[in-house]
């Protein structure tokens, strides 16, 4: 378990066999949401993932993370325990990239902060994860994915017309926003690590990356292009030509028709008469035949529609269930997502050429691998069992779903 201080590329032949991130080594500090995601993107990518769980064998949430948690190795330590402390700060020092998702503050407090770190590990990234920033009027605040997007501004511009905001679940900001932002700022940190041999640390937050999400709609409010009531602008599901519809069975098609050869072939497959419809492009005319379009989708099926316009431009496609969505023919070729037993969970994604997608290995329990790690670490016999019997280490598994602890810790 030495330190990976030899960046060199592999030799031609062996490098397309490789996943992209095999030899980066990663500690997780143990969190919920937008770090577990990162992680995982991470390990599936073929980095070596070590995620330190609490000694007590709680996982907040461990259900919910089991697909989040795969393809790392657990160690459990008490981090208000000093021995336990130090355990870790000899993790890090070992490890190209720490990851962290306490409020600001808690790591420096339990000896684990980037001052701490680096002072071992110079080169150490230390990536850090939290909804509001590690700075900033609302820092300390407790949130969550839905306060996080309602602040920025994004949760405003996603519902029906006349309507409420619609949380879209917790894509946009916890994993969009939050564990996709963490997931490159961290590759961008490992390369200027290669290139410089100093770490840095990076202030990954979800309102930074829910605004950065905001791009094209800001881009378009400025070109006059959007306007702000909700459910009245050309991709919220005000065009007739880009939104869901109903079908006569109850489930729904999404319609994408926004070239003109799409739309064409929309109309096409409808059986309308374009001479006899109202102008796509005035706003005024968008009710009118958004009704000409429901009422012909409420004629058939949706599976009976989805047929209809396979093989056809009118991007036009039915409203799966996840369930459906593994089943479908081009989602199953593409292995977008796998069955592990009862457990459906995404592939690992993206793909490279030469890399097979390997079948991720399943979520540790917390503990599970504690004295393999403390053996790569060169901790002794003796030693690890004076670990174990302070307390400052634990093995074992926890209770399938414990719930404790504060779950805005990430916030």
């Amino acid at each position: 378990m030495s330190a990976i201080r030899d960046h060199s590329p592999p030799a031609a032949g062996a490098q397309a066999a490789r996943p992209p991130l095999a030899g980066l080594r990663v500690l997780e500090l143990n969190g919920i949401g937008p770090v577990p995601f990162a992680c995982m993107l991470l390990a599936d990518l073929g980095a070596e993932v070590i995620r330190v769980d609490r000694a007590d064998g709680v996982r907040p949430y461990a259900q919910w993370h089991s697909v989040l948690d795969r393809g790392r190795r657990s160690i459990a330590l008490d981090l208000k325990n000093r021995q336990g402390v130090r355990t870790a700060l000899r993790l890090a020092q070992r490890c190209d990239v720490l990851v962290e998702g306490f409020r600001p503050g808690v790591a420096e407090r339990l000896g684990i902060g980037p001052r701490q770190c680096h002072a071992r590990n110079p080169a150490l990234v230390y990536a850090r994860m939290t909804g509001w920033g590690q700075r900033g009027p609302l820092a300390q605040a407790p949130g969550h994915d839905i306060n996080y997007i309602a602040l920025t501004g994004a949760l405003d511009a996603i519902g029906s017309a006349g309507g409420p905001p619609v949380p879209p679940v917790n894509l946009l900001g916890d994993f969009a926003g939050g564990g996709m932002l963490l997931f490159g700022g961290i590759l961008a940190a490992v390369l200027d690590q290669r290139r410089t041999g100093r770490g840095r640390v990076v202030d990954t937050a979800v309102v930074d990356g829910t605004a950065l999400l905001m791009s094209m709609v800001l881009g378009m409010s400025g070109a006059g292009q959007w306007h702000p009531a909700r459910g009245g602008n050309l991709l919220d599901g005000g065009a007739p030509f880009y939104g869901v519809y109903r079908c006569q069975d109850g489930r729904y098609v999404a319609v994408g028709a926004l070239e003109d050869r799409f739309y064409a072939a929309l109309l096409k497959g409808l059986g309308l008469d374009p001479a006899r419809l109202p102008d796509r492009w005035r706003r005024a005319e968008w009710e009118a035949l958004r009704s000409v379009f429901a009422e012909r989708f409420a004629r058939r099926t949706r599976d009976g529609w989805a047929a209809a316009f396979a093989g056809t431009d009118a991007c036009v496609t039915p409203v799966l269930t996840v369930e459906e969505a593994a089943r479908h023919p081009h989602l199953r070729a593409r292995g977008a997502y796998v069955q592990d037993g009862p457990l459906l969970q995404p592939g690992a994604a993206p793909r490279y050429e030469g890399v097979g997608q390997n079948r991720p290995a399943p979520p540790p329990a917390p503990g599970q691998h504690t004295r393999e790690v403390l053996t790569e670490l060169g901790c002794s016999g003796p030693e690890i069992r004076r670990l174990l019997a302070s307390g400052a280490a634990r093995t074992g598994s926890a209770p399938d779903d414990a719930v404790a602890g504060d779950v805005t810790s990430r916030s």
